[in-house]
């Protein structure tokens, strides 16, 4: 008998790495259950539809990066130095093979900007400037709130930039331009 919880954590990230390389439409029910060694009365046992599979994947992935952004950048040291490890973490993330972008802007758009996919992009950009904010205020940064939106805009448009030229010069740029917004 197969366990239920490792039954959906694979159809979860099976879809994820489809809908990522792909497209969340270019990628059906079938091929996704296929991949994962599942069946489709699993996906829809866990997921009464193709939406709130796309749904659930996309707040379990932001919930990891947030995770992960604040694990790897726990320990930086104190300064404009912890803000800036978060540009740090993420252009050795652009630099890694495959990387397409965004998952949570992709899905975004290629949902049409769905409601409720919008929320979970929403929340997700808010947990971004949420930590951004929260590194300012430990420098004494004036203004934390516009100036975590100003750095949150450079992260996302390096992302979009890094995806477009399949280099991770961009994040290097925004690094750059973000040590300079904060004056380190």
């Amino acid at each position: 008998m197969s366990d239920p919880t490792a039954t959906r954590s694979r159809i979860l990230d099976t879809a994820a790495a489809l809908f990522y390389e792909r497209g969340v439409h270019a990628v059906g029910v079938q091929e996704i259950v296929r991949r994962a060694n599942a069946s489709k009365l699993s996906l829809y046992r866990y997921f009464p539809s193709k939406e709130d599979l796309v749904r659930e994947m996309l707040a379990e992935h932001s919930d990891r990066i947030h995770a992960w952004l604040r694990r790897k950048t726990a320990d930086a040291p104190p300064g404009p130095q912890r803000v800036l490890s978060v540009f740090d973490l993420l252009i050795g993330w652009f630099a890694e093979p495959g990387y397409g972008g965004c998952t949570v802007l992709n899905t975004v758009s290629d949902t049409r900007m769905d409601p409720e996919i919008t929320a979970i992009a929403r929340r997700h950009l808010t947990r971004y400037r949420a930590l951004l904010e929260e590194r300012l205020r430990e420098i004494g940064a004036g203004d934390p709130e516009g100036l975590a939106r100003q750095l949150l805009l450079l992260i996302e448009g390096a992302s979009v930039v890094t995806s477009i030229e399949g280099s991770p010069g961009p994040g290097a740029d925004a690094r750059a331009a973000a040590a300079r917004l904060i004056g380190a």
